[in-house]
C-alpha cells in the first residue's frame, strides 16, 4: 500500500471511530452521559471532551497548525485530567459540536501534509514523528475509547454495537441472566480445575 493510500485508509477508519464515538450518546440524558461509571470516574461525555483536545494537539500543534479555539495547555499540571470530565456549566451541545470542529481542523491537516511530513509531540520520548505516525496514533486512541464507551453504554441500558443496524438484537432479562450465569459456572469451573474420573 503506497504512503497516500495508507494515509487515506487510517482516516476513513479514524472518521469511522469518531462518528462510533458520539452515536454511544445517542438516546442518553444528561445525567447519563456525564455520570461516572467507573471507580476513576470515566463517563461518556468526558471521553468525547478528551478526545477532543487531544485529537486537536496531534492534528493541530504537533504540525505547527493549532486549533484556533483555547485549549488548557497539555503541560499545566493544574489543568491534568480536566479534559475527562464535563463541569455543569459545559453543554453537550458544546462538547460535541467543538469534537466536529476539531474533526474538521484536523482533516485539513490530514488532506494538507503528506503521510512523511514532519511534526514535533514534545511530550513524547521521541519527538521527531510524521503524520503517518500521528494518523496511527489517533485511530488507536480514538478506538480504545470507543471501546470503553462501548462497554460504559451497555452497563447504562444494555445497547451495544457501533450502529443501529449492528447492535445485538434486544433480549429480555432473563435471557441475560442465564447468560450470564453459564459464563460464571464456566469461571468457577475453570478455577475448580477439571474433573478426574474415578472409575
Amino acid at each position: 500500500m503506497t504512503g497516500d493510500a495508507a494515509k487515506e485508509y487510517l482516516h476513513n477508519d479514524l472518521r469511522l471511530a469518531r462518528e462510533v464515538m458520539l452515536r454511544k450518546l445517542d438516546g442518553l440524558g444528561e445525567y447519563d452521559v456525564r455520570r461516572p461509571l467507573t471507580s476513576t470516574g470515566t463517563n461518556l461525555l468526558g471521553l468525547v471532551k478528551h478526545l477532543s483536545v487531544w485529537e486537536s494537539r496531534y492534528f493541530g500543534e504537533v504540525f505547527d497548525r493549532p486549533f484556533p479555539e483555547p485549549l488548557p495547555r497539555w503541560d499545566d499540571l493544574g489543568e491534568r485530567g480536566t479534559d475527562l470530565w464535563v463541569t455543569e456549566h459545559e453543554t453537550r451541545e458544546e462538547i460535541t459540536g467543538r469534537y466536529r470542529r476539531v474533526w474538521q481542523h484536523s482533516d485539513a491537516t490530514i488532506n494538507t501534509l503528506s503521510p512523511d511530513s514532519p511534526g514535533h509531540v514534545p511530550w513524547w520520548p521521541r519527538p521527531r514523528v510524521t503524520l503517518f505516525n500521528i494518523l496511527v496514533h489517533m485511530l488507536t486512541e480514538t478506538s480504545r475509547h470507543a471501546g470503553h464507551a462501548d462497554i460504559l453504554r451497555e452497563q447504562l441500558d444494555g445497547s451495544t454495537g457501533t450502529t443501529a443496524a449492528s447492535a445485538a438484537p434486544r433480549q429480555d432479562a432473563a435471557h441475560w441472566e442465564a447468560h450470564r450465569a453459564r459464563i460464571e459456572r464456566a469461571a468457577r469451573a475453570a478455577v475448580a480445575g477439571p474433573v478426574v474420573s474415578t472409575s
